[in-house]
């Protein structure tokens, strides 16, 4: 299967309602161009200079998301190149986002990442933690949280992920609900390749998809 079949097949089964992101991580920008040819709208990069070479290519026809894990250093860039950044774990990247976008002139809107398993070596606040670090960023001017977003562990079965997805989904409601200022929960971006239908399931509105789209990564 081609890269504008792939696209073509998961466009048609997914709900108008789910925003696909084309996870880019690796991609040759012919390759991500060839995707947003075929339809895709979105996006994501995990890295700033891989977005840097691709947007040269593609350039604004599509959104751009930073799905990856941001260094400060790189901040700058980032709010250069992208839209959205999804992965926003702390006050001190939130602060710094704000400080660039101010000097900008432009509202970053952002995802708060949600460690769901709780895992020591990974990026993202602790479920129970979000609500405070999303008070924190609200006193912030040019940063817009615009809902959530989860890894989920990478465990063996598919099936294993759901109750990631649905503690997520919870804290998601519960912060929607308490209407904090400078906050619009909207997005819930769950599921990748692999697990994509059961965040569906679960709630999930934006997906990442990588290798059903490109197919698998070369090793090595």
């Amino acid at each position: 299967m081609t890269i504008k079949q792939n696209v073509s097949q998961i466009l048609d089964e997914l709900p108008a309602s789910v925003q696909l992101v084309a996870a880019a991580k690796t991609r040759e920008p012919q390759e991500i161009l060839e995707a947003v040819e075929a339809g895709v709208r979105v996006v994501g990069e995990n890295y700033v200079q891989e977005a840097e070479k691709a947007y040269q290519v593609v350039g604004d026809r599509v959104e751009w998301h930073f799905i990856g894990h941001l260094q400060k250093n790189k901040v700058k860039k980032a709010v250069d190149i992208f839209d959205m950044i999804e992965t926003v774990d702390s006050i001190e990247i939130a602060a710094e986002i704000d400080k660039r976008c101010a000097r900008a002139g432009k509202t970053m809107p952002v995802l708060i990442e949600i460690n769901s398993g709780r895992e020591e070596q990974k990026a993202g606040v602790y479920p129970e933690d979000a609500e405070r670090l999303i008070r924190e960023i609200a006193t912030l001017k040019n940063i817009r949280v615009m809902g959530l977003m989860t890894m989920g562990p990478l465990i063996g079965q598919t099936e294993d992920s759901r109750p990631y997805f649905q503690e997520t989904r919870s804290v998601f409601e519960r912060i929607k609900e308490s209407n904090l200022p400078n906050m619009e929960m909207k997005y819930l971006s769950m599921g990748m390749t692999d697990s994509y239908r059961i965040a569906l399931e679960e709630g999930a509105n934006v997906i990442r998809i990588g290798s059903r789209i490109f197919g698998e990564r070369a090793q090595g």
